[in-house]
């Protein structure tokens, strides 16, 4: 039985999808290292007096502070707001140091992946746009990491924070916003954009666009 393109897409993208999620959880360190070097170039180049450092490979921890184990994929971000620090039952000074998953800003990568190898086209083809796409994607995955770390400092720090934020002429709705956008807008916008953007005739295939006649060029038989 010969199957419909849009059936026979779908199909691919059942199969492709799954496994792109797989392959990108396990390369995980692999895929967020050009993320972290992004964004650690970001924080300290323009905010070098809010943030110390940012390092790939961090400690897992619960609620209560146990530690559970430390994954290859998780950012460490020191900053250098002084918060109130319990130590043992003593009580200091200490800076703030928090952990960020890179990864919720960057499932665009397995999604577009998965679409882009259900899509018919050459190796070639496939390969430059998932080359494109990935640089794209870190992008916009840096922003979000870039914002969630300005987020640590005016939301997550308290008053110390929110000061050294004002002084570095940050507004708190401008972080928020920013934050929003890296979170929920772009991981699932760019890759779908760029997938329609690369593969638009395939796409007005599957729903059958620019395949009906034009009325304007039907020919008319008449009678002279």
């Amino acid at each position: 039985m010969t199957l419909s393109p849009l059936r026979e897409f779908a199909l691919k993208a059942l199969l492709w999808l799954p496994l792109s999620f797989v392959i990108w959880f396990v390369l995980a360190p692999l895929l967020v290292w050009p993320v972290g070097v992004a964004a650690r170039a970001v924080l300290l180049a323009l905010w070098p007096e809010l943030f110390s450092g940012l390092v790939q490979g961090a400690q897992v921890v619960d609620h209560a502070g146990q530690v559970l184990g430390s994954s290859g994929y998780l950012f460490e971000l020191t900053t250098k707001i002084l918060v109130r620090a319990d130590d043992g039952g003593r009580v200091g000074l200490g800076v703030l140091e928090t952990t960020l998953n890179p990864m919720i800003y960057g499932y665009a990568l397995p999604l577009f992946s998965g679409l882009t190898l259900a899509t018919p086209a050459s190796i070639r083809r496939r390969a430059g746009q998932i080359a494109v796409a990935f640089a794209a994607i870190w992008l916009a995955q840096t922003f979000g990491v870039v914002a969630e770390s300005l987020k640590v400092v005016a939301f997550q720090a308290g008053a110390p924070g929110q000061a050294a934020a004002e002084k570095a002429g940050l507004q708190p709705n401008v972080i928020a916003l920013a934050y929003q956008f890296g979170y929920l807008i772009l991981p699932a916008l760019v890759p779908v954009a760029l997938w329609v953007g690369f593969n638009r005739s395939f796409i007005e295939s599957l729903v059958g666009q620019g395949r009906e006649p034009d009325p304007g060029n039907q020919s008319h038989s008449h009678v002279e």
